[in-house]
């Protein structure tokens, strides 16, 4: 799988028009405004780009960096 933890705090901060700095692995991504749809976008890119297995429940129960990034990438920031 192809997604660093680098490249996905890049995705989102991308997303959210924000500095990647900006987001640290507490920040709680629906604060910043992100919603389901782009929730959405984000598991179909990512899905594109090998994670095969990624649901939008993943992303949605828990909407924090830190979290993500452990699913995705089995690493943490």
């Amino acid at each position: 799988m192809s997604l660093t933890p680098e490249k996905i705090r890049s995705d989102i901060a991308e997303l959210l028009g924000c500095d990647p700095a900006e987001l640290t692995p507490e920040t709680e991504l629906t604060d910043l405004g992100l919603d389901s749809m782009r929730i959405m976008g984000l598991v179909e890119q990512w899905r594109s780009e090998g994670a095969d297995t990624l649901e939008y429940a993943d992303l949605a129960e828990q909407p924090n960096l830190g979290h993500w990034t452990k699913i995705l990438s089995g690493n943490t920031l």
